[in-house]
């Protein structure tokens, strides 16, 4: 997308559906950059009692009438992994999968991140860890790859491996739970349960990354992203709503933060408009 969108939003449930309902408000541009809906804890809920109007309704119920609302009111969505922001002067930009957006302003919707990175995970990345099969999977064409399938397009990114000729080895749940990177100067082995299996890479698919990995230098407090009143993070232009600011983790608290964050960003993207003239 060659667009400069106003607000780039990573994440599509109540919190970012929410801050791109008030950026539409607002007469501002909004992408959602989102995965699979399955991904979301949310959409797996078999019942939320707690959110005003739709009693009883399943999880998945909920993220599908967010997501319709979001389109209906010109919202765009972007489906990809958002696998990195920075700051470009003027405008930030996402890397998305093997594409790319841009947008004045940031609002982090990216839910709560349990995951920590594998042994040796940290020190390949780049290396031979690689966190996108469509965009690296060609450095290793007829070569052997293992990935560990933790998100819903995850069998899909394995398969695109096989297509263009990787020689691929996929881990899920059910196969493995512990893992290991193993490698000198680039990665040499994949260790799954104590089994060590070689590998010139190891492409972990999550549904997303931590947010410190996703932006570097964004300032967490007790795991989660610190934020002032308005939703503002330390880096300008960047704004956090929903789980990923902390407790409690709530659809009603998220939607609220996400209406906050949006009010914010648009604020600032007018101040900035203002400075410029």
């Amino acid at each position: 997308m060659d667009e400069v969108f106003d607000i780039l939003i990573i994440g599509s449930g109540p919190a970012g559906v929410s801050a791109a309902l008030t950026a539409r408000h607002r007469g501002k541009t909004a992408l959602i950059i989102t995965t699979a809906p399955e991904d979301s804890p949310l959409y797996r809920a078999e019942h939320v009692d707690n959110y005003p109007a739709m009693p009883g309704a399943t999880g998945a119920e909920l993220v599908e009438a967010f997501v319709a609302h979001a389109e209906r009111s010109g919202v765009k969505f972007a489906r990809g992994r958002a696998l990195a922001v920075a700051d470009m002067g003027g405008v930030f930009g996402v890397s998305v999968g093997s594409g790319f957006v841009q947008g004045r302003a940031v609002v982090l919707a990216c839910g709560l991140t349990r995951a920590k990175p594998y042994p040796g995970e940290a020190e390949h990345l780049g290396r031979g860890v690689s966190y996108c099969a469509t965009c690296d999977g060609m450095l290793y064409r007829g070569k052997r790859v293992a990935v560990i399938g933790l998100s819903a397009d995850a069998p899909e990114e394995a398969e695109y491996l096989s297509s263009i000729g990787c020689e691929v080895e996929y881990f899920d749940a059910k196969r493995a739970k512990r893992y290991e990177i193993k490698g000198g100067e680039r990665v040499e082995a994949l260790v799954a349960d104590g089994v060590e299996y070689p590998a010139e890479c190891v492409f972990i698919l999550r549904s997303g990354l931590a947010p410190d990995s996703l932006l570097p230098g964004l300032g967490l407090e007790n795991g989660h992203i610190k934020v002032g009143p308005d939703m503002s993070t330390n880096i300008p232009g960047v704004f956090a709503a929903g789980d990923c600011t902390g407790a409690p983790y709530q659809v009603a608290k998220a939607a609220g933060e996400g209406n906050i964050a949006a009010l914010s960003a648009s604020k600032y993207i007018e101040n900035k408009r203002q400075e410029e003239k």
